[in-house]
């Protein structure tokens, strides 16, 4: 038997200025495209998705700020899980992983995506430069979600 690719079923993309407003509204916009999509905000899911937003946004507007661009959000309800993709236009490769230590200012949004999504990586922005950092996130009954889109009309990827 031949793997079948993930099939997405809803997809929301912003892009937004690399400020901190930029990171805020990130987080936001996902929070309520999760609950369009049947997802409330105090599900484990929603909770997850919306701190690996925040770190991802962070770290985009932070460390992968190019003057004068932007930074940009994906989101893909696929087959049984969100998919968060945050891409900046910094060609420079995220640091490695590393603990903090307890009086560190920073240096823990990387181990907060590594806890909370079940799966995450770095790839190379399409067209380059840049990066985009995808995480996902599991979603139990998945299935009931696009259902439930189905019934209200909402048959169109959101875009």
């Amino acid at each position: 038997m031949t793997a079948r690719a993930p099939v997405t079923v809803r997809t929301f993309t912003q892009r937004l200025s690399a400020t901190p407003r930029g990171a805020r509204l990130a987080r936001h916009l996902a929070l309520d495209q999760l609950r369009a999509w049947g997802l409330p905000y105090d599900t484990p899911v929603a909770e997850a998705v919306a701190v690996i937003v925040a770190e991802l946004a962070a770290n985009a507007v932070t460390h992968g700020r190019v003057p004068g661009r932007d930074f940009e959000l994906r989101l893909s309800l696929v087959t049984g899980s969100v998919r968060i993709e945050v891409t900046d236009t910094r060609a420079e490769p995220l640091p490695a992983l590393r603990p903090s230590e307890p009086l560190d200012d920073g240096g823990r949004g990387l181990l907060l995506v590594e806890a909370l999504a079940d799966r995450w990586e770095v790839l190379d922005r399409e067209p380059p430069p840049g990066k985009t950092v995808r995480a996902e996130v599991d979603v139990m009954g998945w299935l009931g979600l696009v259902a439930a889109a189905q019934a209200t009309g909402q048959r169109r990827p959101c875009t």
